[in-house]
């Protein structure tokens, strides 16, 4: 019954301009400067790993619709830069600098299994390479989808991630850090069973502060920035490192805590 205290990520954060465009997202939401953006720095940050696994179990729903450059996404809001109208607000957004991947959820106790899980990470480094064919992995975000529900009631938000070159060789990589996981039996049954799904979460109403009576209805209004930005290009970035992170505590950049990592291939620096 207790809940996930870790998981394997593939950190996007480390990307400032990914950073900054999802900042300057947020910006044109809600209509607010910079400063009133970055303006809660010491509080909590919001996390996501854990909140889509049960939206994961139903379809998403991809909706693609003209990009409209020049019109603002929503204009009405209130004096804390929330759009009330639409239910949005600032708390449902993920936090640029905890922009990740989740590869998988994970419950560890005690230190003894913080422990264990680092050595099979670092246990599977040259299996991953190898499942990566020893060369550097990049993805490209474009667009946005709703995980369950539609852009009327949208619950969660995210960008479709797909693997620059379309040859497979992110999944095949991530599959070997969860089979070598499963068989530690570090993993779930129920997480063991799910799919992988990699997607780069933007929106979740489970963030919201403002709690509403009923929860599981909660949603907002999106189809507004789906005219702006269903057709986003947000860029290709490589991935150069897997991380076992830790969930609630956080390392100075704002990134989640690492407690283990291994480094991907890289490209080659021209001389």
């Amino acid at each position: 019954m207790l809940d996930y205290s870790h998981f394997i990520s593939l950190p996007l954060a480390i990307h400032p301009d990914l950073v900054e465009k999802l900042n300057n997202f947020q910006r044109s939401i809600l209509g607010v400067s910079a400063s009133n953006v970055d303006s809660d720095k010491d509080e909590i940050l919001s996390e996501s790993s854990v909140d889509e696994i049960d939206e994961a179990a139903s379809p998403s729903v991809p909706v693609k619709q003209p990009v409209q450059e020049e019109k603002p996404v929503i204009v009405k809001m209130d004096n804390k830069g929330s759009q009330p109208e639409f239910d949005i607000d600032k708390s449902i957004f993920i936090k640029p600098k905890t922009f990740h991947l989740t590869v998988l959820m994970l419950k560890l106790w005690n230190k003894d299994r913080i422990a264990q899980a680092s050595d099979i990470l670092q246990s599977v480094s040259s299996q991953v390479n190898d499942a990566l064919e020893n060369r550097p992995i990049s993805i490209q975000l474009r667009g946005l989808t709703c995980m369950k529900g539609s852009p009327a009631r949208a619950r969660v938000v995210y960008a479709p991630v797909l693997e620059v070159g379309g040859e497979g060789r992110l999944v095949r990589a991530c599959k070997v850090i969860t089979e070598a996981f499963v068989k530690s039996g570090l993993v779930l049954e129920r997480d063991a069973k799910q799919e992988l799904r990699l997607h780069a979460t933007i929106m979740n109403v489970r963030h919201r502060k403002s709690k509403k009576s009923n929860r599981r209805n909660d949603s907002f209004d999106a189809r507004a920035i789906f005219r702006q930005y269903g057709e986003q290009d947000w860029g290709e970035y490589p991935v150069p490192a897997v991380h076992l992170s830790q969930r609630f505590k956080f390392d100075e950049g704002g990134y989640y805590h690492c407690c283990c990592s291994i480094p991907l291939p890289e490209v080659a620096q021209s001389e």
